[in-house]
């Protein structure tokens, strides 16, 4: 069973990318170039207050070792 979890071993702020990325088994690279793009499609704020909640409200994957 897949669990969502944020990476600690390449995350670049938060790690959420990373951790999308290897949820669904992607680059990482392409993860934030989506998320860039969606970034900016949408403005800053928004995309900004989403990326702060899933902060927090998605796990360290330091948890499961």
């Amino acid at each position: 069973m897949k669990k969502l979890y944020r990476s600690t071993e390449d995350a670049k702020v938060l790690g959420i990318c990373k951790g999308i990325a290897d949820y669904f088994d992607l680059d990482a690279t392409i993860v934030r170039i989506i998320s860039l793009i969606v970034m900016v499609a949408t403005g800053f704020v928004p995309y900004a207050l989403g990326y702060i909640i899933a902060g927090f409200i998605i796990p360290k994957d330091i948890d499961i070792y």
